[in-house]
């Protein structure tokens, strides 16, 4: 039943009880996930001075759900998605708390840190799709998917924007294990969301895992939109997105700052991806959508080249907003078009090989990043990734066409 609650057209799909309580449970987990992610590359970097760690923290941390997340899909198709994303919103509690308590105990190490950050890895490849195929669940008009698609991307963004900055502020003043404590207790807000909300949950696929995972694969590469637009995932993730990785670098070796500096550069990417958000929340064309998310991929390159040449904060923070704004519309417009256009039979399935991607290929993009960092220095590395990126734009641009009348179709 949807609410009496009055809200703004653009922010229709939280009319509904059931998804706005699914909404802010998501926002204080994804914010809590955020000042962890922050602290932890802070006390690699912090620890070690290896950016050649770094990258393969990333790379561990992201890896899983290359290689998990598309069998996840499958068998989370299979089962009672409400019940398992309460299980492994637990667990992600647990992998938080003992990390918390392993580096306040002075255990923490380069090997701790790789297998936590492992163990992150593979549980993210069964949240991130369970979130995400869970939206639908929630909405009451499927007229509003697209908007409340547009709507949990914001949250992602909006945690990328203000935690960053809060775990800048926390590092500060405490540690890095009171972030990691403070992201544990941010998962039972969610799993609160959870329980009180009343969706109607879809219908598990039928067959083997592997049935249904074949099923889910012939999809994605016999529709050729649907190819397309997941090779454009991975040529942004790969290298637009490993800046991520080589936040650390920038802000203590080329800016002589600190962990307050890291934050404020993390949360300039945040402010342009939470821009993004806002222009994909009034967006209702999906052809359209198709159009901005070329445009997208060329300003992600253009920002690549901006950050690799500033030897100040202030074209540091401009570049990495208006990579934050191209990452976030190709990443999340991708998403909103995926699942408006997917079967839902299929949903769970196109969404996991649209999180693999998503995340493996970011995974991969940090570590190469953190090698080449170490070899070639680190804005040598982001200017060979705008030109990888733009050989990209080049091909999308020319199909440009084609994408928008398959998506329209």
């Amino acid at each position: 039943m949807v609410s009496d609650w009055r809200v703004p057209e653009y922010l229709r799909s939280l009319r509904g009880r059931n998804f706005r309580l699914y909404f802010f449970g998501q926002s204080v987990s994804l914010l809590g996930s955020w000042i962890q992610q922050v602290a932890l590359v802070w006390l690699v970097y912090r620890l070690t001075g290896s950016a050649a760690l770094l990258g393969v923290t990333t790379f561990v941390s992201l890896a899983p759900q290359l290689f998990l997340g598309p069998l996840a899909g499958a068998w989370i198709d299979r089962q009672d998605k409400r019940r398992w994303l309460i299980g492994v919103q637990a667990l992600l509690a647990v992998q938080a708390l003992v990390l918390a308590v392993l580096t306040a105990t002075g255990l923490i190490g380069p090997v701790m840190i790789i297998a936590m950050s492992f163990l992150l890895g593979v549980l993210g490849s069964f949240d991130a799709p369970l979130r995400h195929t869970l939206i639908s669940a929630y909405v009451e008009d499927r007229a509003d998917l697209p908007n409340a698609l547009a709507l949990n991307s914001m949250l992602v963004n909006g945690g990328r924007f203000f935690g960053p900055p809060i775990a800048g502020l926390l590092l500060g003043l405490t540690s890095e294990a009171a972030c990691f404590a403070l992201n544990a207790l941010s998962f039972t807000a969610l799993v609160f969301a959870v329980l009180r909300a009343e969706g109607k949950m879809p219908e598990p696929a039928r067959g083997s895992v592997g049935h249904v995972f074949k099923e889910g694969a012939r999809y994605v590469w016999d529709t050729w939109f649907v190819r397309i637009l997941i090779g454009v995932v991975a040529a942004v993730n790969i290298t637009a997105s490993s800046y991520a990785t080589l936040l650390p670098i920038l802000a203590k070796d080329i800016f002589l700052g600190d962990a307050q500096t890291l934050g404020w550069l993390w949360g300039a990417a945040g402010a342009g991806a939470f821009l993004g958000t806002v222009v994909l929340v009034g967006t209702r064309s999906l052809p359209r959508l198709s159009q901005g998310v070329v445009g997208a991929v060329a300003l992600s390159a253009l920002a690549l080249g901006v950050v690799a040449s500033s030897t100040s904060l202030a074209p540091a923070f401009a570049g990495l907003a208006v990579l934050g704004f191209g990452i976030t519309v190709c990443n999340a417009g991708i998403n909103m078009l995926l699942q408006s256009c997917t079967p839902e039979t299929l949903r769970g399935r196109v969404v996991a090989f649209f999180m693999a991607t998503r995340f493996g290929f970011d995974a991969i993009g940090g570590l190469i990043g953190g090698l080449l960092a170490a070899l070639l220095g680190v804005q040598a590395t982001l200017w060979i990734e705008g030109a990888v990126l733009s050989v990209c734009l080049v091909f999308l641009f020319l199909h440009r066409q084609r994408l928008g009348a398959a998506i329209e179709h």
